[in-house]
């Protein structure tokens, strides 16, 4: 078995690699053409277009991360070449606790109270309890499953949502269009894990955020293309004072870095993030990744990514 190594700090992965994988050569993109043209599987992040169209005899690609829109959407990808990705791998946990210092900043006030303190106002604001602080998830995989689950366990009452059914203990689980819209209306903060594909593309338009009730919170640790900017910036409103939407602490955008223009930098009422909410732990993501590399060799059944479907 032949691996070729394409990330940012590839011999660490290289070497790593190499190590849960005795039997296997692992070389990573900076190896001579003729030796990339050996491999038999990619593990990549990102992979520059001009790689992917060399010609390799792959058997199957995986994917270093959770999200495979970048990949799928390169034009170099060879058509039937199976792919894997990194499903949570460590990842849920630091996804959890920013998603539940998102909630915290919120239900506490903190946000009102950093506001206050740059005016040198002293006023007090009556807590609301966990249990009135309804949460909203939508993307109920691997981590928002896990990370839904993380809330709940802290004692607010958290709504799902997903394309099909689902039954996960302790949630109230929504899906399909009829059930966005139920979610949306009774939820005082929405957290957005869903993957990049076209039909999660805006799923938080004007419409979406119309529906949540006054003074609604945003977290998003999930992908930039889920929100329309225009409309979240609309639902903001201007300056100090709260619009409908209470404010909004996001981790991922359309374009990373986020431009210096983007007027989210400035908005008194914007928590900006460098899609820093879920590091891969290197350890559980090499795991992963050398138990779907043997799976590949062994010809075992694998949960591989549904190119249509974009996860």
């Amino acid at each position: 078995m032949k691996v070729l190594v394409h990330i940012d700090d590839a011999e660490r992965w290289q070497e790593a690699l190499a190590e849960r994988l005795p039997e296997a050569e692992i070389f990573t993109s900076a190896a001579p053409d003729d030796k990339r043209r050996e491999a038999d599987y990619l593990a990549a992040w990102k992979p520059p277009a001009s790689l992917l169209r060399e010609p390799m005899a792959l058997k199957g690609i995986v994917n270093l991360g959770a999200g495979v829109d970048a990949l799928l959407n390169n034009p170099g990808l060879p058509a039937g070449v199976p792919i894997v990705k990194l499903r949570d791998a460590g990842m849920a946990e630091p996804i959890g606790d920013y998603v539940r210092y998102g909630l915290l900043h919120f239900q506490r006030d903190f946000d009102r109270y950093r506001r206050q303190q740059r005016g040198r106002e002293w006023h007090e604001h009556a807590m609301s309890d966990k249990a009135d602080w309804p949460v909203g998830v939508l993307g109920l995989g691997a981590i928002g499953s896990r990370v839904a689950s993380m809330v709940a366990a802290d004692g607010f009452p958290v709504h799902g949502w997903s394309r099909s059914p689902k039954h996960l203990e302790g949630i109230t689980c929504h899906h399909g269009d009829d059930g966005l819209a139920a979610l949306l209306g009774r939820v005082k903060s929405l957290v957005l894990l869903l993957p990049d594909t076209p039909a999660t593309r805006h799923i938080i338009d004007a419409v979406a955020l119309a529906r949540l009730p006054e003074g609604a919170s945003l977290i998003n640790p999930g992908r930039g293309t889920l929100i329309d900017e225009a409309a979240l910036l609309d639902a903001l409103g201007e300056g100090e004072a709260e619009g409908r939407l209470r404010g909004a602490i996001l981790d991922a955008f359309p374009e990373e870095p986020l431009p210096e223009a983007s007027p989210l930098w400035a908005h008194p009422r914007v928590w900006v993030t460098p899609h820093m909410a879920g590091p891969t732990p290197l350890a559980a993501a090499l795991d992963q990744v050398a138990e779907a590399l043997r799976s590949f060799e062994a010809g075992a059944p694998l949960d591989t990514v549904d190119p249509a479907a974009g996860y």
